[in-house]
């Protein structure tokens, strides 16, 4: 059986891992200055809270699965059915991956436009992201007790949002230039 699981638990870790990332944050500040250092640190807990809502189950621990209800293969059908939603977000299910993802990829780009280097690291870190996110599909397809399905539209939906977002870190990291100190 899967011990811990419902939203309280989700909430707990979200607050956690917001905390250690805060002592990170101020930690590199100094090194790094705030708007680097804002976005290591907030890149690291998005990173922790899609782990967070995604991998904890939704619904409290469900128990055992049987092995005849559990799935054995990810879902291929791209842009499928998907449920109505989430109860935080009304947008749907698609949506909710979608924006989730959005943050990682803005705080990648603030983290990286520090750097040269930074033509190379962001497309390495949206790789990275679209990597995270299969790793999260293949984790649930591995652990049915997690009561999550594997869908590789999640992926699809994910690695957009990761896109998006790194166009919007652009926009930023040109406003706050955080190369400077």
């Amino acid at each position: 059986m899967f011990p811990v699981g419902g939203v309280e638990v989700m909430l707990l870790l979200v607050v956690a891992s917001g905390a250690v990332c805060l002592l990170l944050t101020l930690a590199l500040q100094r090194r790094l200055g705030w708007v680097s250092a804002a976005a290591f640190g907030g890149l690291f807990w998005s990173v922790a809270v899609i782990a967070s809502i995604t991998l904890i189950p939704a619904n409290g621990a469900p128990g055992i699965v049987p092995a005849e209800g559990r799935l054995t293969t990810c879902s291929w059908d791209i842009g499928g059915p998907a449920p109505d939603g989430f109860w935080i977000f009304s947008g749907g299910q698609r949506l909710l991956n979608t924006a989730v993802f959005v943050p990682p990829g803005a705080l990648l780009v603030l983290a990286a436009a520090r750097w040269r280097a930074a033509w190379v690291l962001v497309p390495l870190g949206l790789v990275l992201l679209a990597g995270y996110s299969a790793g999260i599909e293949a984790t649930q397809l591995a652990l049915a007790r997690l009561d999550r399905a594997c869908d590789v539209t999640d992926v699809v939906d994910n690695t957009i949002g990761a896109v998006i977002g790194a166009g919007l870190g652009i926009v930023l990291a040109a406003l706050l230039r955080p190369w400077r100190r």
